[in-house]
């Protein structure tokens, strides 16, 4: 295990107290935070969706705090994974890319920190960051159990063969041949919430990475039929339904991916719901923190159709893009009684943050680099939040892609491997990133590059040419 300096504040019999001495619970506080995957940032109605509804994601919104400036890891699912685990962006984080490699023995987990300060911990859903028996193995990384998919290729079907439990492979029988008997979203919730029970008279870390909205687009029949017809017109999407490679990464056909879509993003709300409602019921809210986020931008795959939904709200760009769009996600913060509830925040974070901010609530201080500052004061309403000089973000498909933010100013490069040409965008007149101004602002584009340029260190899987 990494070594990590620590000073506890929070004690299992004691009384906490925050950084202007506010109590905040009897115990250390159970986190439970819940990852989406490829929702959009205008996918919830909390922030402006109109054709369907996120009701208990709204509650969760109304007893807490809305982020409006929120940012992914990356624009992809690994490295935003990976950004949020070590607190570090992708030009310090280990994986960078979609690129199958390992979260290294030497990196400091959000869960390593947890578990080291007396936490359960458990993860349920998609990893991404390391094989079973890998030094990536979320049981090598700080956490007490895992249940879901290992791998992420076979996260994108939703009727798999097999899940992980532990380092044990769990065969689903019902999904034989061509076989829907177990909806493994379904199958994982159900883990969760017994995690839930199991530890509650006991702090937890919940770490709750769902493949749900991700394609294929697929959703059990109680739900797809509440939707079918809602949303024409319907373009259907044909996929792989069967062949070697059936189930082992390609989509599945869909006929009404509008519908699917819908009723994917149902299941997740009344998923969170049911978990807002489990600690609810054990008498755990009070001292509870649930976050709830996404991974990236919105996709287009599978038959998915984000411009139909409006997903990225007023910003351009989709997943695997580093425009606003590929990259800010809603993130809602609750914690009954400590965080201020229906209240906005605009200030900047990002998933590095998160780590550097759960150290801070239990007063641990870790002597490892961090890329990530404690967002806390904000979450507790206190005046003093410090804040990011930039924001930096890498992308290693499609020609390689960069992006910095810097206060109002956003400096984009795509085409890195070709030397391609950058962009500057205003995004507090122009969100949008419809006007490129970087020849009207000489000066302020060439410290932004310099920023840009300085804001990666060497890696040897991931290279830009």
């Amino acid at each position: 295990m990494r070594f990590l300096l620590v000073i506890l504040l929070f004690t299992s019999g004691g009384h906490a107290q925050d950084l202007d001495g506010l109590a905040v619970g009897k115990q250390k506080p159970n986190i439970i935070y819940i990852l989406a995957d490829d929702l959009g940032y205008g996918d919830l109605s909390c922030y402006g969706q109109k054709k369907f509804s996120t009701p208990n994601i709204d509650k969760l919104a109304k007893q807490g705090k809305v982020f409006t400036q929120h940012y992914s890891g990356s624009t992809v699912c690994a490295p935003s994974r990976s950004a949020l685990m070590t607190g570090q962006h992708t030009g310090h984080t280990p994986i960078r890319g979609n690129k199958k490699v390992p979260l290294p023995a030497q990196s400091v987990t959000l869960a390593e920190v947890l578990k080291e300060n007396g936490y359960a911990t458990a993860a349920f859903g998609k990893w991404g960051m390391g094989k079973v028996g890998s030094e990536g193995d979320p049981l090598k990384q700080g956490f007490d159990h895992f249940y879901g998919y290992n791998n992420q290729s076979l996260a994108h079907n939703y009727y798999p063969y097999f899940l992980w439990e532990d380092d044990q492979k769990v065969i689903l029988e019902g999904n034989t041949g061509r076989g829907t008997g177990e909806y493994a979203p379904d199958l994982i919730h159900r883990k969760a919430l017994q995690f839930i029970d199991k530890n509650k008279d006991n702090p937890f870390f919940l770490y709750y990475p769902s493949i749900v909205p991700h394609a294929e687009l697929f959703a059990p029949r109680e739900y797809m039929e509440k939707y079918i017809g809602a949303f024409d017109p319907e373009s259907p999407y044909k996929g792989v339904d069967d062949g070697p490679k059936y189930r082992k990464g390609p989509y599945g056909s869909q006929e009404f991916p509008h519908a699917a879509f819908v009723a994917m993003v149902n299941l997740l709300d009344d998923q969170v719901g049911e978990i807002m409602q489990k600690v609810e019921q054990l008498g755990l809210t009070d001292n509870t923190i649930i976050i709830f986020t996404s991974d990236n931008g919105p996709h287009k795959e599978g038959g998915a159709d984000p411009d139909y939904f409006d997903s990225n709200g007023i910003y351009r760009g989709y997943k695997r893009d580093l425009y606003e769009g590929g990259i800010r996600v809603p993130m809602i913060a609750s914690w009954p009684g400590v965080i201020e509830k229906d209240t906005k925040t605009d200030h900047i974070s990002a998933f590095w943050d998160v780590l550097p901010t759960m150290a801070d609530l239990l007063g641990v201080e870790l002597n490892s680099d961090l890329d990530g500052i404690s967002f806390l004061p904000t979450l507790l309403g206190k005046k003093k939040q410090p804040k990011h000089d930039y924001l930096y973000w890498e992308f290693h498909e499609r020609g390689g892609r960069q992006a910095l933010r810097s206060g109002k100013w956003k400096l984009i490069r795509y085409n890195v491997n070709k030397a391609g040409n950058y962009e500057l965008y205003n995004i507090e007149e122009e969100p949008s990133e419809t006007r490129n101004i970087i020849d009207d602002q000489p000066k302020k584009a060439k410290a932004l590059i310099k920023q840009l340029n300085n804001s990666r260190t060497y890696s040897e899987e991931f290279q830009f040419k």
